[in-house]
Order: C-alpha cells, then structure tokens, then sequence
C-alpha cells in the first residue's frame, strides 16, 4: 500500500490538487486559530491552507514522495508547516495537545482505523474539535475516488461508536460533487463529521 501511495504521488502534478478540502476550509475559517494535527495529509494542501490561515500545523504522511510536493507547496505559498513521514500505527503527538484534529478521506481497514480514532481523541484538547470528511459505502458505485473495500468505507454508526467519548456535533452522509484534482473529481457519497472533546 505505500509503495502505491508513494508512486500516485510521485506524479508531477499534484493530484487532489493545491486547494483545501471545501468542508475543512469552511470550518476552520470559523474556528479560533490555534494547533492543528492532520493525520495523511498526502501532498499537504490541507496542511499549507491551515499555515496560511496562522495555525500551528502538525501534518504527516507515509509517503516520502508526498512530502516532497507538500514542502514545494509550502515553499510555493511562503509557509511552514510541520510535516513529517509517519505510519498512523507508529505516530504518536501528547495528549491533549491540539485544538482540532482533521481527518480528511483517511481511511484505514478497521483494526488501524480504530486505532487511528483514537489517537485522534487522544489528541484532541478539551474543547477541540475533530473534523472528519470521508467517503461512505454508497461511494461504491461511483468513479470519483475512494477505496474500493467497503470496510474501509466509513457509516455514521461506524463514527459514533468510534468518536462516543466526543460530542457529536453534526454528523451526516450527503451526496456531493468532488472537485480535487484528477482523483477526486465528480459525484461522490460523503460522510461528515465534526464533534467536540469534553471535560
């Protein structure tokens, strides 16, 4: 998996393209600036976005040659984010640490997933917020992107479960037209989540 992962984005041309995530970029516009984590951030659009806005930004990826395009990127817009070459098994950042967490189409097969979630929790400070666009099972029948294992397609019991130490602000499944890059582009069944850390 990441010797594909590291070949896609080997290409030259970034392929979910330099623009945010429109979900992510509408939140944190309305969020206080503060630190973020974004757990595979790919080419790093999301992370240099963030940087831009004036959050503290800790991003990875297991992709070498992801970095390579998200620090071009980061050179291109005059910031710099933290970003890193990590597995999510092996990353770790201290508790209580970030005011949001966003996981923007990180899907993992269920035991890594769960982990993953919780790591992301972990993370979260009381008051921080997750952010979490994903595609859901009906993507199946779509050819905008996505995995093609339906496990590792997320459903909204899926994310309550996993998130239920969290505040569920707002979770739904919508259908919605992608427009990043040559991969995700056209329609696609999406699942969103944002949710608060108590206590």
């Amino acid at each position: 998996m990441k010797e594909f992962w590291n070949e896609r984005y080997a290409k030259q041309e970034f392929i979910y393209g330099t623009e945010p995530n429109e979900f992510l970029r509408e939140e944190l516009e309305n969020l206080p600036i503060g630190k973020i984590i974004l757990p595979c951030d790919g080419e790093g659009r999301n992370a240099v976005f963030a940087a831009k806005l004036g959050w503290e930004v800790n991003a990875f990826d297991f992709s070498p040659s992801a970095k390579v395009k998200a620090n071009k990127l980061a050179q291109k817009e005059a910031v710099r984010p933290n970003f890193e070459i990590a597995d999510i098994h092996e990353k770790d950042y201290k508790e209580n640490s970030a005011d949001v967490v966003a996981l923007i189409y990180a899907h993992f097969p269920e035991a890594l997933r769960k982990i993953a979630h919780q790591k992301a929790v972990k993370w979260l400070k009381p008051g921080g917020k997750l952010i979490l666009e994903a595609f859901n099972p009906k993507q199946m029948e779509n050819t905008s992107g996505g995995p093609k294992n339906i496990e590792m397609l997320y459903t909204e019991e899926m994310l309550r479960e996993d998130f239920k130490e969290l505040k569920i602000e707002n979770l739904e499944s919508l259908e919605i037209n992608l427009s990043e890059g040559a991969f995700h582009k056209g329609k696609a069944e999406v699942i969103r989540l944002i949710a608060t850390k108590i206590g």
